[in-house]
């Protein structure tokens, strides 16, 4: 590895979609996203016998953002529109 940090983008989501699917991808992306964190939150009970703070907090920012879509795409389904979805992933590998 070179001294230099790369960072790299790979492409996630890309395309136009109509409102089921725009929202079945989404929720789907949200769920797991907020499961990954129960799961964290959850291990850390059992092993440490206390909260994941970082976990709790994103799960909360994550339950806002799919509530924040879910009218989004509501909105896009009343007004009869698709919608166009990208995103990236964006990856810096750092030392430890």
């Amino acid at each position: 590895m070179t001294d230099e940090l790369e960072a790299r983008r790979f492409r996630l989501i890309s395309g136009v979609f109509y409102p089921d699917e725009a929202s079945q991808l989404l929720m789907t992306l949200i769920e797991d996203k907020i499961s990954f964190h129960q799961r964290n939150n959850w291990s850390r009970r059992e092993r440490f016998g206390e909260t994941d703070t970082a976990s709790a907090g994103r799960i909360s920012e994550l339950r806002q953002t799919k509530a924040d879509l879910a009218a989004l795409v509501e909105e896009a389904e009343a007004a009869g529109m698709t919608l166009s979805i990208s995103g990236n992933i964006d990856i810096t590998l750092t030392p430890k």
